[in-house]
């Protein structure tokens, strides 16, 4: 059965939103996933679903949250495809041999403007670099995301789509896991 891999955006982070990873296996359980593995507590589910398409699965899994804990939770899905052409794409190879210094920020959609990405100035934020390849952000912070000047900038700016960013790190065992 095919792989699916959720990402959920906010959740116990500050003691905010809290969502225990053994609640979230039940949840998933519930919605009649199967094959459930969260991966930490921050809202990795990888999980087998029979083919719904991602965004129909994301709509699902966020309905159940809000009845289940009473508060919404954005969830961006994608597939074990996806995922892996995700990990494909890495504009910064290079930066995989230090995978804390590697994001991706995922986005709901392809921003409709991506002018404040592109008004950046890159020289303005070295050695750090970004690179938005269609729904996936990259950025590569090799002094450290917490002190990034890029990082920071980044996270104010708005796209009009949900976000949620992941350290390289994590990308590559959920698809491990996916592959599993």
């Amino acid at each position: 059965m095919p792989r699916q891999i959720a990402l959920l955006r906010g959740i116990n982070v500050g003691g905010h939103n809290k969502f225990p990873m053994a609640r979230q296996r039940e949840l998933f359980a519930a919605l009649g996933y199967r094959d459930v593995t969260v991966l930490l507590q921050t809202g990795n589910i990888v999980f087998a679903d029979p083919g719904t398409p991602p965004e129909e699965t994301a709509r699902r899994i966020e309905a159940g949250i809000a009845d289940g804990l009473g508060f919404p939770v954005p969830v961006l899905v994608r597939t074990r495809d996806e995922l892996a052409a995700a990990v494909a794409a890495n504009p910064f190879p290079q930066a995989a041999a230090e995978p804390k210094t590697l994001h991706v920020t995922f986005l709901s959609d392809i921003p409709a403007d991506p002018s404040p990405l592109e008004a950046l100035d890159s020289g303005a934020y070295a050695p750090d670099r970004l690179r938005l390849i269609g729904r996936e952000l990259y950025m590569w912070c090799p002094n450290g995301v917490g002190r990034s000047k890029l990082a920071d900038t980044v996270s104010r700016t708005r796209l009009g789509v949900t976000a949620t960013a992941r350290n390289w790190n994590t990308v590559t065992k959920l698809l491990a896991l996916a592959d599993a």
